[in-house]
């Protein structure tokens, strides 16, 4: 008799499937269904159309699109940047205050996203707190308008996605061996050279899996710029939102949606290729 007990783990994973296609691949089916069909009135199948879709292609959401992977590109870079060295500091330098400093980056998880927005208000109005004390400095004579700009967006997305850079950096980097930083540096290695050559491969799984956790979020992101750009600037996510909470542009906003998505796949996949080629050590081959 086979032993059931193999087949328990696909037991318990079926639920999770089961929402994964409900949820998921179930709504995704219609929303390209929303875009690329279409019905009479009576509601008969009458045919496949690329009308939806070719609403799109035009200079003005051309420039909405590239304006998202910017800004999600833009965000990635800083977070990175950022949070390598958090990352690094953690994992290496951290030592008994490695748990407090993690539950400080995780705490801001546990209150709502808006307290978040409302706080940078408070810091970032004309009468706030970076205001005043660049007063105070003297660094300014007027106070500065942070608010409804692109700087403000670009402070909060870099606030609210830092954890998710941090996290899988970190997790690498705890597994890290440290004796190979040890015994490349005893070889004759630089510190740069061990870092660009030794540590920045070896993590490389953490990067990806970091980059890519803030730059598909960040490019339909669109609560960020609707409230700390003041509705200024158009991203994918605001036009989407715009149309799909519109009185009968369902259908647009569906057919948007999969162009977006469409692209963000291309640009993920090329990002994905680019990561890889500049993170794999390169192989010498000595005659």
């Amino acid at each position: 008799m086979q032993d059931r007990s193999s087949n328990l783990p696909f037991a318990i994973g079926i639920p999770a499937l089961l929402w994964q296609i409900l949820f998921f691949y179930v709504p995704l089916l219609l929303m390209v269904g929303t875009t690329l069909v279409t019905f009479a009135e009576d509601g008969s199948f009458t045919g496949l159309t690329l009308q939806n879709i070719g609403r799109f292609v035009t200079p003005v959401y051309g420039r909405v699109i590239l304006s998202s992977i910017l800004l999600g590109l833009s965000n990635t870079t800083l977070c990175l940047l950022i949070g390598y060295p958090l990352a690094y500091f953690l994992a290496f330098t951290g030592k008994r205050f490695k748990n407090f400093f993690l539950f400080l980056l995780i705490v801001p998880f546990w209150t709502n996203f808006l307290l978040h927005v409302y706080a940078w208000f408070f810091v970032l109005e004309r009468n706030g707190v970076v205001n005043t004390a660049l007063i105070h400095l003297g660094l300014i004579e007027t106070p500065i308008h942070f608010l409804n700009s692109i700087f403000a967006i670009m402070v909060m997305m870099v606030y609210y996605y830092l954890p998710f850079m941090v996290l899988p950096i970190y997790s690498s980097l705890e597994r890290f061996d440290k004796r190979l930083i040890e015994a490349s540096l005893d070889l004759g290695a630089t510190s740069l050279e061990t870092f660009r050559k030794i540590v920045l491969p070896l993590t490389r799984r953490g990067i990806v899996g970091g980059f890519f956790l803030v730059y598909i979020p960040s490019f339909a992101e669109f609560a960020i710029p609707e409230l700390m750009g003041g509705d200024k600037l158009m991203f994918v996510g605001n036009a989407i939102s715009h149309y799909v909470l519109g009185e009968g542009t369902g259908s647009l906003g569906a057919s948007f949606t999969v162009i977006s998505c469409a692209i963000l796949l291309l640009t993920s996949g090329f990002l994905y290729w680019l990561l890889e080629k500049l993170l794999t050590p390169k192989q010498r081959c000595d005659a």
